[in-house]
């Protein structure tokens, strides 16, 4: 018996719950799968999946064994990349999920120049504002920002994010111009629907102890680049990273408030599934990113 080959059979068959997806996924036919994982149950002397007309499932002994060999696969596919041509030359699909905002501004302008120097990479880029599983949804890595939650992943700060509250000069000619940030409970706000804490904005004082105001407004949206919108047409006060507004506020069309004040801003992240040998692909895009926007974006 090829013991390894039988181990991976019998690995797929768990994974998608059958022989034959199992077999199309090794190119190979469904009969010899069923050979090689009763091969590996007789030498192994226990019965690995419960088998019936309806239904394939794990046995007890089964499920403790495919966890262990998911490990040994995954630490067999690193070694083998480790001793490949592959470790020199990036290639293949790299599918990527970022904001929706960033990724329009900043990301998708920046991806010609590192498709031109990586020419065997294809990029499968999906932008959208909710938050994305990597690994249930296939994806090789993200672009996240502002402060992280504990999770699996692993990331790399690519560069600082600098959030300003801004407003329209019409809007701050009627509604006055906020000197504190408690001042902000008497404006109306436009919220940011997809934060956590999307009716909190968080400052921090000069002596750098947390300054969380609750936040109130008619209108709450879940993109940034649709609030920067209603900022502008004078809706009220927004909360926005600078990779947003800065153009406005360069050329008058927001002006920003509370200066004497900072933003809990956090950072731009790239996030990727956990892994001891990080694959070509990603490594060279994430350097790419962490060279085209840190540490010092304008």
């Amino acid at each position: 018996m090829d013991r390894l080959a039988a181990m991976t059979a019998f690995a797929r068959v768990a994974e998608t719950g059958s022989f034959s997806e199992a077999a199309r996924r090794l190119r190979s036919s469904k009969s010899v799968v069923s050979r090689q994982i009763a091969a590996l149950e007789s030498e192994l002397g226990v019965r690995l999946l419960h088998r019936s007309t309806r239904a394939l499932t794990l046995t007890e002994a089964g499920r403790s064994y495919f966890d262990q060999l998911v490990r040994i696969l995954a630490d067999i596919d690193e070694a083998n990349l480790s001793v490949s041509h592959l470790q020199a030359a990036p290639r293949g699909r790299l599918r990527v999920n970022a904001p929706m905002s960033f990724g329009i501004r900043h990301l998708a302008p920046a991806i010609p120049d590192f498709l031109a120097r990586c020419p065997e990479v294809e990029i499968d880029l999906t932008l959208n504002d909710r938050f994305v599983d990597l690994v249930d949804e296939g994806f090789d890595m993200a672009v996240r920002i502002g402060q992280l939650i504990e999770s699996s992943l692993v990331a790399r700060r690519l560069a600082p994010l600098r959030r300003v509250v801004c407003a329209s000069p019409a809007y701050l000619a009627a509604r006055g111009i906020p000197t504190t940030p408690d001042d902000v409970a008497g404006h109306e706000c436009l919220c940011y629907s997809n934060m956590s804490a999307g009716n909190e904005w968080k400052f921090v004082d000069r002596d750098g102890r947390p300054w969380p105001v609750e936040i109130k407004g008619r209108l709450r949206i879940n993109n940034g680049d649709a609030i920067r919108v209603a900022a502008l047409n004078g809706l009220g006060l927004a909360c926005l990273p600078t990779f947003i507004v800065g153009e406005d506020l360069r050329a008058g069309s927001l002006v920003p408030v509370l200066t004497e004040v900072t933003h809990q801003d956090g950072a731009v992240f790239a996030v990727y599934p956990h892994a001891r040998l990080l694959s070509p692909k990603v490594r060279v895009f994430i350097d790419f990113l962490a060279e085209r926007f840190g540490p010092n974006p304008p």
